[in-house]
């Protein structure tokens, strides 16, 4: 599966949004949004278009006096593309495309196409094929026939051709996705397994989009391990990242990253990545990072934590992390009510990143304990167990046996009790 190179010219296009349609978000903020997604996209925003409306037209979704408002901007500013901040059913795609006579992209095709170009891994592109597939599937009375040759936003993707399927056709290949998923799945529940076997904390990051999850995490992996992309912009790491991290005691844990959620995710790509996200499942702590500065903090919390519902994590302890504290106005900040422990840090400025090792570690609710250990040399297949899985403070080679200073948690004091 191949992806179609990001253009290097952008691709000029003209939001169009209703009040309706931005609900629960305001429709300036979500028109922002929206804004943000097409820069991560690759385009470039010329105008915008909004309508207060009581209800959707079937036919355009908006007015057919704003249609022709859009056509004379259009022509205008020689814009290509018309990015609908609603999702589109095939006959109202169809019909704007005639009437219009340019490209029609809406916010799921959008965000979509976004997923197409930063999934990295090969579930990862199964997973955003299979999102796009489904998507197409009741739409396809209003794509087919519509070229899609030109690329640019909207028609990126694993092996995306110009669409002139049949419906059962297509459900042959949805049904191919899956099958290949689950052989995914199964690869990635065995690196879980062994993950979760080698007796390691794990602490998951989640969070809305640019929140900061990824700077975090590179904050405070350990120092050999690989970076994780960051950037500025929706979306920018798409992928699971796992690295070994130290807590404040010196004990080592697995801290992973995770896709950010937006505002009206797509449904169907919130089912397509259920699996990866479902690892989450077995963390032993959530770390929700929030964005302090964001006017729309409300409602990002209620995204994150909806989707934490959906994919049934809710019995894993949440620590919440108020992120970009260097960015935020004080005064201004009319933060959620949250359950549990929350912190303040900015990790961009590496501020408070001890005080958020020190709250994962609380949160965790392990005791360690420094002990000293006794392995007689009969022992070596244990303590070569031992070593493999505990960091130890020192080791030294005895009469009696090989001895052995560490810090251990109460499980791990009861497994290697006889050594003690």
């Amino acid at each position: 599966m191949e992806y179609i190179e990001n253009l290097k010219k952008k691709e000029k296009v003209i939001l169009v949004g209703t009040d309706l349609g931005a609900l629960p978000n305001s429709l300036s903020s979500s028109m922002e949004e929206l804004r943000e997604l097409v820069e991560a996209d690759g385009g470039e925003v010329m105008g915008v278009v909004t309508q207060n409306i009581e209800k959707f037209s079937p036919k355009f979704l908006i007015g057919s006096g704003k249609v022709n408002e859009i056509k004379e901007i259009a022509k205008n500013m020689e814009v290509e593309t018309i990015i609908f901040n609603d999702e589109l059913t095939g006959i109202q795609l169809r019909n704007l495309e005639k009437e219009l006579k340019l490209k029609i992209v809406d916010r799921t095709n959008l965000i979509l196409d976004i997923f197409a170009l930063r999934a990295n891994t090969y579930e990862g592109k199964l997973q955003v094929l299979l999102a796009k597939r489904e998507y197409e599937m009741p739409r396809l009375l209003g794509i087919k026939g519509w070229s899609r040759t030109g690329g640019g936003i909207g028609t990126r993707g694993p092996g995306e051709q110009i669409i002139e399927t049949d419906r059962r056709r297509l459900q042959r290949e949805i049904d191919s996705i899956r099958d290949k998923l689950k052989v995914a799945e199964k690869n990635r529940e065995t690196r879980s397994k062994r993950r979760m076997e080698s007796r390691l904390p794990i602490v998951s990051l989640v969070g809305y989009t640019n929140a900061g999850k990824s700077t975090i995490l590179n904050r405070i992996k350990n120092s050999n391990s690989r970076e994780v992309f960051v950037k500025n912009m929706l979306f920018a790491t798409l992928d699971p990242n796992s690295r070994k991290s130290k807590l404040l005691n010196g004990r080592d844990f697995i801290i992973s990253d995770t896709v950010g959620f937006v505002s009206k995710l797509p449904t169907k790509l919130i089912e397509a990545f259920k699996s990866t996200l479902e690892e989450i499942r077995g963390s032993d702590l959530i770390v929700h990072v929030m964005d302090a500065s964001s006017s729309d903090i409300e409602i990002q919390y209620k995204t994150t934590m909806n989707i934490l519902k959906d994919i049934g994590v809710m019995d894993v302890p949440i620590l919440t992390v108020y992120n970009k504290m260097d960015r935020a106005e004080l005064e201004d900040i009319i933060l959620p009510q949250v359950d549990g422990d929350y912190i303040f840090i900015s990790a961009k400025h590496d501020e408070n990143m001890d005080k958020l090792l020190n709250a994962i570690e609380k949160c965790l609710n392990i005791k360690y304990q420094e002990v000293s250990l006794l392995f007689p040399y009969s022992k070596t297949d244990v303590l070569d167990r031992f070593l493999s899985g505990v960091e130890a403070i020192s080791v030294e080679y005895l009469a009696e046996g090989t001895k052995v200073r560490a810090i251990l948690n109460e499980n791990e004091i009861r497994e290697y009790g006889e050594f003690l």
